[in-house]
């Protein structure tokens, strides 16, 4: 099944922007006290069309053939990580049952590994998420620095990675890379903070450890599900409420293709509803302290031979040029 095609800009639908400052330091300082910043066309209309037809090849790829490992052994708690995919994900059953067989083969590869608490409690870093929701209609591409040639450039894009540095530390890290299409007639996302915040009790920390920056790939508009955000509710310092709905502060953060929407990990924010015929796709790349547990296990996930034909700055920020004690 293929991902419908649409075009960057419509006459009739010319995508509102949200007003934001225009240098770096007033991005910097915006997003330090509100929570969130939008860098309007960091991409030409012809870089955002190279990278959306590359990634629309992916989704149709993994579409036609999903990851499937061989299947694990069955584990004693199979049945309560099933039942907590099914009710936090809306997940058809082709795909929850994806999800388990990818979840026993990890596990009885690293040698029958039990968490020691219950599924509720894992850091999702140690789960397989979703690459089909909202009933199949919307679309995750994981790894995707082993899958494109297009997006290593984004991944160190000198000006937001120099946003992401000021905030997080020069030293800071690539945790995950994945692209999203969200699907059309599909209902908003829950109100959430962050990996690791959503394991961390509150008072959440009172500084950022991620930075979640979001490379639109399609215009991004309040009725095609535009990330929303609630300005300035990092400076709460607690979770929203997983099941809660209407935040009267929330704002939708529009741009046109090509921009950049960019939030710090404590502020809440959920993707909104996608009302349109079309989907709405991006790229993520999510950046974090150095001393956190990446998202994504870049150093199995990405091949030797791949690595070699990365840049020294994009191999820092994978961690393959960090020096340990050699103790001998």
């Amino acid at each position: 099944m293929s991902i419908k095609r649409i075009s960057t800009i419509r006459p009739d639908n010319t995508p509102k922007r949200t007003l934001m400052p225009n240098d770096h330091q007033s991005r910097l300082a915006h997003l330090m006290e509100h929570g969130y910043v939008v860098i309007p066309e960091v991409l030409n209309r012809v870089q955002t069309q190279t990278i959306r037809d590359d990634m629309d090849r992916i989704f149709s790829r993994e579409r036609e053939i999903p990851f499937l490992p061989e299947d694990g052994d069955t584990l004693v708690d199979d049945s309560d990580i099933e039942s907590y995919l099914r009710s936090s994900y809306n997940i058809s059953k082709n795909e929850s049952d994806r999800l388990m067989q990818r979840i026993r083969h990890t596990r009885n590869h690293d040698l029958m590994t039990r968490w020691p608490c219950s599924i509720e409690a894992v850091n999702k870093t140690f789960l397989h998420l979703p690459t089909l929701f909202d009933e199949d209609r919307s679309q995750r591409i994981w790894n995707l620095l082993n899958k494109s040639d297009t997006i290593p450039a984004l991944a160190e894009h000198t000006e937001i990675l120099k946003l992401a540095q000021n905030i997080l530390g020069t030293d800071c890290i690539l945790s995950d890379c994945s692209a999203t299409s969200i699907g059309p007639h599909t209902e908003g996302g829950s109100w959430h903070v962050d990996v690791p915040l959503g394991q961390l009790p509150d008072p959440l920390p009172d500084f950022p450890l991620t930075t979640q920056n979001v490379w639109m790939l399609d215009d991004f508009t309040e009725s095609n599900g535009a990330t929303r955000v609630v300005p300035k509710s990092h400076l709460l310092r607690r979770k929203p409420q997983w099941d809660s709905e209407h935040q009267p502060n929330a704002i939708p953060l529009t741009g046109p293709a090509g921009s950049v929407a960019m939030w710090l990990s404590n502020t809440w924010h959920c993707s909104g509803a996608n009302i349109t015929d079309f989907p709405r796709r991006a790229v993520l790349c999510y950046y974090a302290r150095s001393w956190i547990k990446p998202f994504s296990d870049f150093q199995r996930g990405i091949s030797l031979e791949r690595r070699a034909c990365f840049s020294e700055t994009l191999r820092y920020l994978l961690g393959h040029s960090s020096k340990g004690l050699v103790r001998g």
